[in-house]
């Protein structure tokens, strides 16, 4: 069995030393492939005898199947090369659960061969676990980093990696790609009328009717800064776009927001810029954004409260 072998005395206390570890030791013969010795932890950790542990199919069977081929596959060829190494894994409990291992491995050779695989598994869960919720908060954090925190839609950060890409895109499939900027009427004088607090509110609930505007799942809606935003929205012709531009504008004056000291009318309004561009090598995306740009100013200009398109 694998945990009955002869030992001199002084492997004997080299045994009862490793045996008072929390780290599991092992032989495997390498030309059997059979465990010549594995600790008596194993018990305690994993719930399967010493003596169930007779090859490497059975370290290979008690094994996540998600990990399994990988990681087979891996120390058997760095055994193959003589290479010391290191494999994490999911082990599984007689109880049918799994416990995170580390198995690390050192190769012994005798006249240049393999003649067998020595090393120690440890139980890494709680590590695991602790690297798992790191992951999870540092992706909530990536999350967040892309938010606009007033306003939970994608922030300037985000907008600029969406618009460099989808850029990329059109011009890669010669497709168009349209942009609307847009900019609530008089915001300045409504927090002077109503204070911070309820134009926070409204900046919040304008966000939402644009999310609503703009719902194709690579349509962006960001937050450009101040009371202006932008719509990224890519593959969508002139015509398309405009009408996408009189929904928000819609939207908004259908919420009939009052906005006492508007001299656009009695509720609040947006102005809106909308072009359209197939890129070619003579483009810039700053360059088109400028258009953009120039083209809400001529909304603004023309009166607010309508939406002027390129050309």
């Amino acid at each position: 069995m694998a945990n009955h072998v002869d030992m001199e005395p002084d492997n004997a206390v080299y045994k009862t030393l490793l045996e008072s570890t929390r780290a599991i030791p092992w032989r495997i013969d390498w030309k059997t492939m059979k465990f010549t010795y594995i600790g008596p932890q194993i018990e305690a950790l994993l719930g399967w005898t010493p003596e169930s542990w007779v090859g490497v199919d059975d370290w290979a069977g008690r094994m996540h199947p998600d990990d399994r081929e990988t990681v087979v596959n891996f120390c058997v060829s760095q055994s193959q090369s003589g290479v010391d190494h290191e494999a994490d894994y999911r082990a599984l409990t007689r109880d049918g659960s799994y416990v995170w291992i580390r198995d690390v491995v050192h190769v012994v050779r005798k006249d240049g061969e393999v003649e067998a695989l020595v090393g120690f598994m440890f139980d890494i869960s709680e590590r695991k676990k602790n690297e798992e919720e790191l992951l999870r908060l540092q992706r909530e954090l990536e999350i967040l980093s892309y938010k606009d925190g007033l306003t939970n839609i994608s922030n300037r950060r985000m907008l600029d990696v969406v618009f460099q890409r989808e850029w990329a895109s059109a011009y890669r499939n010669q497709q168009p790609l349209s942009l609307i900027l847009l900019d609530i009427d008089f915001f300045k004088e409504f927090n002077d009328q109503y204070g911070h607090v309820v134009g926070d509110e409204c900046l919040r609930r304008v966000a939402g009717l644009l999310n609503a505007a703009a719902a194709r799942p690579r349509d962006l809606v960001a937050r450009f800064g101040g009371e202006e935003f932008v719509l990224v929205l890519p593959e969508t012709d002139a015509d398309a776009a405009v009408a996408v531009a009189e929904r928000c504008r819609g939207l908004v004056l259908d919420e009939m927001i009052p906005h006492a000291r508007s001299r656009v009318g009695a509720c609040l309004s947006i102005s809106l810029g909308v072009g359209t561009i197939v890129p070619s090598d003579q483009d810039s995306p700053d360059a088109f954004i400028e258009v953009v740009d120039r083209l809400l100013y001529r909304a603004k200009a023309q009166g607010r409260n309508c939406v002027v398109r390129q050309g």
